[in-house]
């Protein structure tokens, strides 16, 4: 499956996730770029970056246009992958597309996921991820499964 993305550096380039399928890979959905809980979900990504990648990369994932990440990534200097997924794909391979309910207004859009991919089988989901803490949770886990 193929999808336009930012690479660690802000180049665009398109991805195949089967490049990524001998190996331990983070994938994360969020919502929105340059939203509150996503912005500090991904600069906790950021910042972690280093205890992070020697387990596994890092790949965000929202329905969010290149340009739109391309502002994101540089406006936090985010120093990982970006997948622009604005058809949907990949979020509904992973089922994270879902009907939500805001001020009982009903839509649809991402639940907060991540997934530990191993050799591109699930080894591992949080769903309905709750952003304070849980970028040290996924690094706790990676840590015990080593």
């Amino acid at each position: 499956m193929k999808l336009s993305g930012l690479d660690r550096d802000g180049n665009e380039k398109e991805f195949d996730l089967n490049d990524f399928s001998d190996k331990r890979v983070i994938l994360y959905f969020y919502p929105k770029d340059n939203t509150s809980g996503c912005t500090q979900e991904a600069c906790d990504f950021r910042d972690n970056i280093n205890r992070l990648t020697k387990y596994a990369p890092v790949i965000g994932v929202s329905p969010d246009s290149l340009k739109s990440h391309k502002n994101f990534k540089e406006k936090h200097d985010l120093n990982f992958i970006l997948l622009s997924d604005p058809e949907h794909v990949l979020a509904e391979k992973y089922s994270v597309w879902k009907e939500k309910s805001m001020y009982g207004r009903k839509y649809m859009g991402i639940e907060r996921s991540t997934f530990i991919l191993n050799n591109g089988e699930i080894e591992k989901e949080w769903r309905k991820v709750r952003v304070k803490g849980h970028v040290d949770e996924v690094i706790s886990y990676l840590a015990q499964e080593k």
